[in-house]
């Protein structure tokens, strides 16, 4: 792959609470920041994603009483995964990864404001309704191929993922430069999901 006007380098929640040590955190998070700030310099279009919650967002266990971290509950529009506390406005861990590039990014767009909504897609909220309005200004800037990476790969990687494809970009996932929770073979279903609508897996040497 060679980037080039119509390709969007898309960086996925890089922050610190999904970095070890963080409230969150990824397995081997902090191995994406290398791969991530070297591809930046490959692409024209950069945009950041940023985990943005309330403090009492409705996908935070502590949010409701007697359940506890990673156990699922049903909300009006669904199945949600409960999670510890993290990337909170304003707080340390809701900023993106020491040492992450930032300079090149032409958008920042920050998600799961809303606090009775999660939402891990960089286009659509959880509810699959509320949309962030990344589509339409990628459509404004001419772009019609993404290219993924970030943490976490079966979560907000995987559901960006898809939902560009389903707002019809071409989408590539950079393998190398993704982390995985893995919660119940979370993993693999991402992996399969994502192959299943169309979405291509690349390494970070191919593009260039």
């Amino acid at each position: 792959m060679t980037p080039g006007n119509a390709d969007l380098l898309l960086v996925v929640d890089v922050q610190v609470d999904f970095l070890p040590g963080g409230a969150l955190p990824v397995p081997g998070g902090d191995a994406v920041v290398e791969p991530i700030n070297a591809l930046q310099h490959r692409f024209r279009h950069v945009v950041l994603m940023q985990d943005w919650h309330p403090a009492d967002h409705v996908s935070f266990a502590e949010t409701h009483p007697g359940r506890a971290p990673f156990e699922t509950i049903v909300l009006p529009y669904g199945p949600q995964v409960l999670w510890p506390r993290h990337c909170v406005q304003g707080s340390r861990g809701a900023t993106f990864a020491p040492g992450l590039a930032t300079d090149r990014a032409s958008l920042v767009v920050r998600k799961g404001l809303d606090p009775r909504v999660d939402s891990y897609s960089a286009f659509l909220e959880a509810d699959r309704a509320t949309r962030t309005g990344l589509a339409g200004a990628l459509r404004e800037r001419g772009i019609t191929r993404v290219a993924v990476c970030g943490l976490a790969t079966d979560f907000c990687v995987a559901w960006s993922a898809l939902d560009a494809r389903d707002a019809g970009f071409e989408v590539l996932v950079v393998e190398d430069a993704v982390r995985g929770i893995d919660v119940d073979g979370s993993l693999a279903q991402a992996w399969a999901r994502m192959e299943a609508a169309g979405v291509r897996r690349i390494a970070a040497a191919q593009i260039g």
